[in-house]
C-alpha cells in the first residue's frame, strides 16, 4: 500500500526508476487539439517501448470536448451534440476536457519502475492528492470510485463529495498514455453534458470551486513537485506537439 501522507524525501520516490533517469516535463501554452494530442501519446509511448525516446509528462489544456472511455455507456451522453465526443482507448467511462482543466498524459516505462497496474494507479492517486495538499485541500480515494475527491460541508446540511481530479489509463507493452484531470478553473456546467464517471450520485468541483484563487501555473507547479516525490526528478522538455 502506498503511503498517501507523501512524507517523503526526494531520494526515495515510491514508484521511481531502477536508474533514477529524470522524466521529461512538458507544457503546452495554449489549447492542444484531441485527436493531435493522442496521435503524438501514441507515437512518443511506441518511442519508449522501443528506446527510442525518454519517459514524459504533458500538461495541456483541451478545448471543450468530451471523451468516451473502453468502458463507456452509451446512455450516460445526455448532450451528444453540446461538444465534440471522441471515443479514446483509455479506461474508465465518459469525462469532460476544456479550458481551465489541468490535462496531464503521462508517459512512463513501467518496466523500468514497477510492472503493477494497482501500484501505478495509486501512485497516481498519491500524486494529485500530494498536489492538492499543497493548497491545504485534502484529497481522498473512495473505493469502487475512480479519481479524487473531496469533502463539502455546508452549515445546516449533510456533507457531500464532490469529484475534483478524474484518472484514465492506457499501458500498451508496459508503457503508459493519457493519464490524469485536475479540475482548476473550468466551467463546471460543461459537466452538465455527461455523467461524469457514470457517477450520479456525486457532483464535480474544482480548486476556485472551492474558493481557492489557483491559476494552472499555480496547479503547475504543485503537480510537478508532488511528481517528484512520488515518481522521481524531473527535467523540462518541449512538448511534443
Amino acid at each position: 500500500m502506498l503511503d498517501r501522507s507523501l512524507n517523503l524525501d526526494l531520494e526515495t520516490p515510491i514508484f521511481g526508476r531502477d536508474d533514477a533517469a529524470p522524466c521529461g516535463w512538458a507544457i503546452s501554452s495554449g489549447p492542444v487539439d484531441y485527436p493531435a494530442a493522442v496521435a503524438a501519446m501514441e507515437a512518443r509511448a511506441q518511442a519508449i517501448s522501443e528506446g527510442r525516446a525518454g519517459e514524459l509528462v504533458w500538461l495541456l489544456e483541451h478545448p471543450p470536448l468530451y471523451t468516451a472511455g473502453v468502458s463507456a455507456k452509451s446512455a450516460d451522453l445526455l448532450a451528444p451534440d453540446r461538444f465534440p465526443v471522441f471515443e479514446t482507448a483509455r479506461g474508465g467511462q465518459y469525462t469532460y476536457h476544456g479550458p481551465g482543466q489541468r490535462v496531464a498524459y503521462v508517459m512512463l516505462d513501467l518496466t523500468r519502475r514497477q510492472r503493477d497496474v494497482r501500484a501505478f494507479v495509486a501512485a497516481l492517486e498519491a500524486w494529485v492528492i500530494g498536489a492538492l495538499a499543497r493548497f491545504n485541500v485534502e484529497g481522498a480515494i473512495r473505493p469502487g470510485r475512480v479519481g479524487v475527491w473531496v469533502e463539502r460541508r455546508v452549515s445546516g446540511a449533510p456533507p457531500r463529495e464532490d469529484k475534483i481530479a478524474a484518472i484514465g489509463v492506457k499501458l500498451r507493452k508496459w508503457v503508459s498514455f493519457h493519464g490524469v484531470s485536475l479540475n482548476v478553473e473550468p466551467d463546471l456546467s460543461h459537466f452538465d453534458g455527461i455523467v461524469p464517471c457514470g457517477i450520479t450520485e456525486h457532483g464535480v468541483t474544482s480548486l476556485v470551486d472551492l474558493g481557492l484563487p489557483v491559476t494552472l501555473d499555480d496547479a503547475d507547479a504543485a503537480l510537478k513537485a508532488s511528481f517528484e516525490l512520488v515518481f522521481g526528478r524531473t527535467v523540462v522538455v518541449e512538448p511534443p506537439v
